[in-house]
Parts: C-alpha cells; structure tokens; sequence
C-alpha cells in the first residue's frame, strides 16, 4: 500500500521503504525577506524558489514526523586529527557580536506558467505537480480520473502566522502550513506547462505580482514590497488616496520588470508619504488619512479577521 513521505521537500507518495529519499533534515528559515533551509546554504526571496532548492541530504522515506538521523561517515583512526594538548581558547559569548547571514546568489525566478501541460511534451514519471499546496507525483497512464486540489493565491507570512492570500486558515508552525489543504480544484494536474518561457517580453521579464509584507502604527502603515536590485534612476513610485501605482525596473543583465497599480485598504495622505529603495526591496510608508486599523494591505485582499497588532516595530 503507497504511503506518503512526510519529509522536508519531499512528501513523495511511496511502496518501497528502502527506496533513497531527498530531503531538508534542518527547519525552513524565513528573515528579512529571504528563504531558505538552515541545514543548507542557498538563500532566495521568492515562495516558488524556496520550494525548488534542492534537497541536501539523502535518506529513506518516513511516515513519521521526525526523519531518521543521519549517518556520519566512519573516520578511519589512521586520518583522525590529533588533538592538541594546549586548551581551546572559549570566546567570550556575550560579548561575540552575532554575524549578520550572507544573501547567496540565485537564478531569477520561473517565469509564469499556462494553466494546462502542452498534450506534445512527456512527462516525467515522478514529477511533481507545480500548483501550490498539491504535491501529486505523476505515476504515468491515463489522467481522466485526475483531481489537484491546490491554492491559487500566494503565501503569507505575517507577524509569526502563515497561510495563503485565497482562503481563511492561519497557522503558526511551517509543517502546518505545508498541509493546509488546498481551496481550489481543477480536473487536471500541472506538471509542466507549456514548457516555455511566457513570462519574457521586449527583452525583459514582467513580473506579475511580488512579495508584500506590512506592520502599522497609530498614525502609518509601512509596507514592504521585495524585488532585488530595483534601478532607482528609472524607478517610479507615485500616491493618491487610495492607491500605489509603481513601476519598477531591475539592474539584472535580464532587467525584471514589475508594474502595478495597488488598491489599498484605507485612505492616505498622498503629500505626506514616502518611499524609499533598498537593496532587497521597495519600503514604502503610508501615512494614515484617519488613524485606522488596516487588516490587510490591499482592499482586493480577504479580511480574514486576524488581528493585527498596532504599535512601534521592535527590533529584530
């Protein structure tokens, strides 16, 4: 009887138990923007790129929540270090200023995908469908009796919560939010598209949306929009009272470009909010017209009746 694999990156659904298994034995680590596992180096911005960093370690499946350890090489007595006889200086721990995590270069992200798999391409048997929160593998044969039951919206992270922008469910452990089951059902899988680079044009990539994350005062909300590398010279960013139009260009060799106009939730003062460009992101501040609470960023957005905290941001 197939079972399903509950390692980090892997949820494969499998009979043999001693077929090799490629996983993260280490906890996802989300700060300031970027993504990653701890058990490994590679570091990004986006969800999607988070989800195809390879796997650093090989093993064998489990149903069980916790992987089995990992098996350290045998060292033969022959190499070992000698150690020395003089005593190991100790550092003193409070006094050590903690080193800041060094951002890793990364391929740009997967350009957007069609809605169906081109009938002329193969799929590979094993090939995970690419829609978020599904996590079918193609096992081969007929797809008439398919189901993918997946989100259609985007990941939210936020003040510890975690969830997706299309439904309600809200949860604080990353194991949870890998099993939020999917809102969404369409009759087909997606396991490779069209199989083509859509998302290019005019020699650039258009981007169609960004990760956005926010926290407010009495008085503003602070909102931070991540692009890497955005052109400041042709950068524009532009206010009315109740919306953000921004077009922003990137300095890669294939600039990206994201353009957008953002309905916000609340009334602002256009005059008196300002943005500012950084090397990860677009921080923007908006100034409260009439001191409200913003549940969400965007009025597009599903109140979803989470409360968010008002005050001063403390210091990470």
């Amino acid at each position: 009887m197939a079972q399903k694999c509950v390692h980090q990156s892997c949820g494969k659904m499998f009979t043999d138990p001693q077929e090799d298994c490629n996983y993260h034995p280490g906890p996802p680590i989300f700060h300031e923007g970027q993504k990653g596992w701890k058990c490994c180096k590679p570091r990004v911005l986006t969800f999607d790129e988070f989800l195809a960093i390879p796997a650093c370690t090989v093993g064998k499946h489990s149903t069980t929540d916790l992987p089995p350890p990992v098996e350290k090489k045998q060292v033969d007595a022959s190499e070992a270090p000698v150690a020395s006889s003089l005593p190991a200086a100790t550092p003193d721990v409070s006094r050590a200023p903690l080193a800041a995590p060094q951002p890793t270069a990364t391929p740009p992200p997967p350009p957007p995908e069609s809605g169906s798999d081109d009938p002329s391409l193969e799929i590979p048997r094993g090939k995970q469908c690419r829609r978020k929160g599904c996590g079918y593998a193609y096992t081969g044969g007929a797809r008439d009796d398919e189901k993918c039951v997946f989100h259609p919206g985007l990941p939210i992270f936020h003040e510890g919560s975690k969830g997706y922008t299309c439904c309600k469910r809200r949860v604080l452990e990353f194991d949870e939010f890998m099993r939020i089951e999917g809102c969404e059902t369409k009759n087909r899988h997606l396991f490779i598209g069209s199989g083509k680079k859509d998302g290019k044009k005019g020699g650039e990539e258009v981007l169609e949306t960004v990760r956005h994350d926010f926290y407010q005062t009495p008085s503003s909300v602070i909102a931070s929009f991540f692009l890497k590398k955005i052109n400041k010279e042709t950068a524009k960013v532009e206010f009315t009272s109740n919306e953000l139009s921004v077009d922003l260009r990137t300095t890669d060799s294939l600039p990206k470009r994201y353009k957008a106009s953002i309905p916000l939730f609340g009334t602002i003062e256009p005059a008196a909010s300002t943005f500012k460009i950084l090397g990860t992101k677009l921080e923007v501040n908006f100034v409260k017209a009439d001191g409200s609470s913003w549940p969400v960023l965007r009025s597009d957005e599903r109140v979803t009746g989470e409360i968010i905290q008002v005050g001063r941001a403390g210091r990470a």
